[in-house]
């Protein structure tokens, strides 16, 4: 096949080749138009010039010349007609889940060796935790997420400054903006569109849900919530004032859907302290900021929890697993662990004064250990420490933290 024209995204390339040519299936999940598509194109590129040697077989379910792939059995025949027994088979299939029980089918391709397995997916059967019942440990997952600041400079050939960041801020990293004027109309058309998709293909369809205006309305309460504590009772409380009945239930299942379709991603309560996750109370997040801002406007008055947001996905991104911590009555805006590393963050808009100042960095000096503490906000002059913790400004932290990319 003819590859499309891409840019790489070298964060990702570096996570998946470890495990090339390894017996071990490699899954790429994320929301919908996140780019995982042309990851696969990516790995193809990289894989052909490293092992010339291999035959490759791409199968796309979203394409109709795939229509008859429609189940395992299907897919079995399908490589049988057109793989090389005399060559190692690198296999690459885009939209997996829309093949029946094809879990089956790569089991059985995988315990008959000489293959590698690599294979996308953006339903929710794909990003709940499901895999591991269906491949029963025989896969590595990759959380494949919009792009990094970095990354958002090097598709839309921007120079740093405050005009791109807020520019990001405001239409968040779905890479194919790098194909729309950047105007509010045309892409908040297109960011409708999308999480219209993610919302009836993702979550409707696959939980069989009637009540699509309650999740209508459910999104953009947490859109107009984001870094909030939300309770399944705090929601049913709002909607009761909405003249609205649902039950707790039903309020955590459809929790549990949004984020499974990663369309919010959940942020749980951690005891600093007592080093244990609260069962109560989550705060919510967005996957893609310009998705958020779809829903409910763009609007410079929720720039707080704009910057929470940008924060927390660019560390979803960076590996970190990221809570929010509590400390007595102080609370810390991320706690972050990643392979034995601790790192926590405090994020603010600006630090007009000193007690602004000493509420942030104080939230930070209440926690009794050594690991690294930032302070990170939008003041136009900042620099040094503060009583040892490090002021960050948000473009700086976006920049270094991940690493940059490259064309």
């Amino acid at each position: 096949m003819n590859i499309p024209k891409y840019i790489e995204r070298p964060v990702y390339m570096d996570r998946i080749m470890p495990y090339a040519r390894k017996d071990i299936m490699k899954i790429l999940v994320g929301q919908r138009r996140v780019g995982k598509s042309y990851l696969l194109f990516q790995l193809m590129d990289r894989l052909s010039v490293l092992h010339p040697e291999d035959q490759q077989i791409y199968i796309n379910k979203e394409l109709h010349e795939f229509a008859d792939i429609r189940n395992a059995q299907d897919l079995l025949k399908y490589l049988a007609s057109r793989r090389d027994p005399a060559r190692r088979l690198a296999l690459f299939i885009d939209e997996v889940q829309d093949i029946d029980q094809f879990e089956t089918a790569l089991r059985s391709l995988q315990a008959g060796g000489g293959i590698d397995i690599f294979a996308t997916g953006s339903n929710a059967k794909l990003l709940s935790g499901e895999l591991a019942t269906y491949l029963s440990g025989r896969y590595v997952e990759i959380k494949v997420y919009g792009l990094t600041y970095n990354e958002f400079l090097t598709f839309h050939r921007l120079e740093q400054g405050l005009d791109s960041l807020q520019t990001y801020l405001k239409f968040g990293g779905l890479p194919y903006l790098k194909h729309l004027p950047l105007e509010d109309s045309i892409v908040f058309d297109y960011l409708r569109n999308v999480s219209d998709a993610i919302i009836l293909k993702d979550i409707v369809a696959r939980y069989d849900i009637r009540n699509v205006a309650f999740l209508q309305r459910l999104c953009r309460f947490l859109a107009d919530n984001v870094g909030s504590l939300v309770t399944a009772r705090k929601i049913s409380t709002y909607l009761k004032s909405q003249q609205i009945k649902i039950s707790h239930n039903l309020v955590i299942d459809y929790l549990s859907y949004l984020s499974s379709a990663q369309l919010v991603l959940p942020a749980r309560r951690y005891d600093i302290a007592g080093k244990k996750i609260f069962e109560i109370g989550e705060k919510y997040y967005f996957e893609d900021l310009g998705i958020r801002h779809a829903m409910v406007g763009f609007n410079t008055s929720d720039i707080n929890k704009i910057i929470e947001n940008v924060i927390f996905t660019h560390l979803k991104t960076a590996g970190y697993d990221v809570t929010v911590g509590q400390i007595g009555k102080k609370e810390t805006d991320f706690v972050c662990e990643k392979q034995g590393e601790h790192l926590y963050i405090q994020a603010a808009y600006m630090i007009p004064d000193d007690k602004v100042r000493d509420r942030e960095f104080g939230s930070l000096l209440a926690i009794p250990d050594n690991h690294p503490k930032k302070v990170v906000t939008m003041d136009p002059v900042i620099g040094g420490t503060y009583k040892g913790i490090e002021h960050v400004h948000l473009e700086n932290f976006l920049l270094r933290i991940v690493g940059k990319t490259t064309n």
